[in-house]
């Protein structure tokens, strides 16, 4: 079936034709020649992705009146990202009708200026519910003449606590309207609203209520709580082609692992409710182009994302709403592709995916968190690929062969390509040669159930004395060797020195500190393997002597050092700058 067979007026299928759109969707087979040809309320179940946006829009544009000058169709969506997305798609499709416009209007952008678009003139508003209130209580707007009132993610809208608004705004149209619903979930809430405020509605689906795509392969995998962030990274760095979006359930969540992230060397940003709008504009540009490989994002600031080919949706943790598990995963595989939605869980939060299950009608499953052999091997071939398809520039690279030639003839095509390889492999192989195994109940992990592998634990001779207190000493540690926070852990801070523990494989990075002239306060930084047992059950506890050795190591210095405070604007300051580039991984 084509756009040609649904009885959609001539300009319209010209800009559909200029937009390449040939064949419809199933959601948009069903709707476009039944909303087209006659009036009525509608209850649409359609998953994220399946083209909602034209299955109203289109209809809407074929009864639209081009003699009348007043406001006939009203779109309602939860969030500014998807006011905007639909507001332009519906730019696009009736970019042939003469004398059409549509205005948005949505928070975060001056109230002036969209009032004084609207007093110009306009055919269809779209609006988020907090906005069109304002301008309802400024009486800056006049919903009497709508004929046409179209509700979008219906159910995230009551989700984000919007069911006064919706009531105050139906109130205020025509009783012989129409409304068509639009939802992925039809919870108790999206009833009520139907029941409300529509008459006798059709119901068409694409889909069991609630169910989740049949193209989204559901993966999970259980870790340590401590252990999500590294599990994160693992995930990112085993599907090195990622195009994806990390879902965190609060706006301080996201800020942060996206910083993580980016601190990292991943190419990454964060979007939640604290952005400007122009922020969260260059943030969705940068994602749109590809820039952005990976975005953090809360669920509130992801609903309206309208980006194609993301191939991962990853649940940094579960959302509080287990049917929000739906519009997440919807984010993948969109317009008939495939994706995979990846869960990272704790033990607490296991039994959630069984509910999850029940929900979406699909069955989850459990896999391994990849280790560093699998991570190495998956990187190794992804190199592999990029170089049999790079583009040779042979005019601009001509003039290099002949002494590149000269330098590698004595090497065979083998060897060549064994060192090639290995040049970028090394890097992620000194990396995960001693990683830890991040699965619940392996081997890697300590009876502990901490998360970690062999510890070893330090001596350093600063302490609260220096001003340090057990998270700024992480802190600074951490940073001194350009390391996650999170790999300084058990910190005992004393007067004139501190114990802390680190994973094993850590153990040169720090005594590094010794050989590098690292200073404090002018004083030189000293660190040494304590004797104090470690976790694997080995070495001894220090006794008084090696207390009072310690003692005198560390208070070789004045008590009018100025204590430590810490200035993100600056670095560590010690002696000597850089300790090397921290590593991507």
């Amino acid at each position: 079936m084509t756009f040609n067979e649904l009885g959609l007026s001539q300009p319209v299928l010209k800009a559909l034709n200029d937009l390449g759109f040939t064949n419809p969707t199933p959601i948009q087979q069903q709707t476009i020649p039944l909303l087209s040809k006659q009036k009525n309320d509608l209850v649409a179940l359609a998953q994220t992705g399946t083209g909602k946006t034209a299955a109203f829009s289109l209809p809407l544009l074929n009864q639209i009146d081009l003699n009348e000058t007043h406001i006939q169709a009203l779109v309602l969506a939860p969030t500014r990202e998807l006011c905007i997305q639909i507001s332009n798609d519906i730019k696009n499709f009736s970019k042939y009708l003469t004398g059409f416009s549509v205005t948005s209007v949505y928070g975060g952008a001056r109230i002036d200026g969209q009032i004084k678009e609207i007093k110009r003139g306009t055919t269809i508003i779209v609006a988020t519910p907090g906005r069109l209130v304002d301008l309802i209580d400024r009486k800056a707007i006049n919903l009497g003449s709508i004929s046409t009132v179209v509700l979008d993610e219906a159910d995230e809208m009551l989700n984000m606590g919007f069911k006064e608004d919706l009531d105050i705004i139906l109130n205020q149209t025509p009783e012989n309207k129409n409304v068509w619903l639009f939802s992925a979930t039809m919870p108790a809430e999206v009833d009520r609203i139907a029941r409300r405020y529509m008459k006798t509605p059709l119901e068409l689906s694409t889909g069991k209520r609630n169910e989740a795509a049949e193209n989204i392969k559901h993966i999970y995998f259980e870790v340590h709580s401590k252990d999500r962030y590294l599990a994160l990274k693992r995930i990112a760095d085993y599907y090195p082609e990622i195009f994806g979006l990390v879902f965190c359930r609060t706006k301080a969540e996201t800020q942060d692992v996206a910083e993580k992230l980016i601190k990292d060397g991943y190419s990454a940003d964060a979007l939640h409710g604290d952005l400007s709008q122009s922020q969260r504009d260059f943030v969705m540009k940068r994602f749109r182009n590809r820039t952005i490989q990976m975005l953090v994002a809360t669920d509130v600031a992801a609903r309206g994302i309208d980006v194609n080919d993301i191939t991962h949706v990853i649940n940094y943790n579960l959302p509080e709403d287990v049917e929000n598990y739906t519009h997440r995963s919807g984010r993948t595989a969109r317009a008939g592709k495939s994706g995979t939605s990846i869960t990272i869980v704790s033990s607490k939060d296991k039994g959630k995916i069984k509910d999850i299950e029940r929900i979406i009608k699909r069955k989850f499953e459990k896999q391994s968190v990849p280790n560093g052999l699998q991570v190495c091997e998956k990187q190794l071939f992804h190199l592999v690929h990029k170089l049999h398809k790079v583009e040779v520039k042979t005019n601009e690279i001509e003039q290099f062969l002949p002494a590149i030639y000269e330098e590698l003839k004595d090497l065979s095509k083998e060897e060549l390509i064994k060192r090639f390889v290995s040049e970028e492999f090394n890097r992620f192989y000194t990396y995960y040669e001693t990683a830890p195994d991040l699965n619940i109940g392996s081997s890697g992990s300590n009876e502990k159930g901490d998360g970690y592998g062999r510890t070893t634990r330090f001596f350093v001779n600063m302490g609260s004395m220096d001003g340090f207190n057990f998270k700024s000493l992480k802190e600074f540690l951490a940073e001194s060797v350009s390391v996650d926070s999170k790999m300084v852990f058990n910190a005992d801070v004393k007067a004139s020195f501190s114990f802390f523990e680190t994973e094993s494989r850590f153990v040169d990075t720090f005594l590094a500190l010794n050989s590098n002239d690292a200073e404090f306060n002018g004083r030189k930084i000293k660190v040494e393997v304590s004797s104090r047992k470690s976790s694997d059950g080995r070495g001894k506890r220090e006794g008084k002597g090696d207390k009072h050795n310690y003692e005198r190591q560390g208070s070789s210095r004045s008590r009018n050092d100025k204590p430590f405070r810490r200035d993100k604007n600056k670095s560590s300051g010690f002696g000597k700058s850089g300790f090397g580039k921290k590593p991507r991984y």
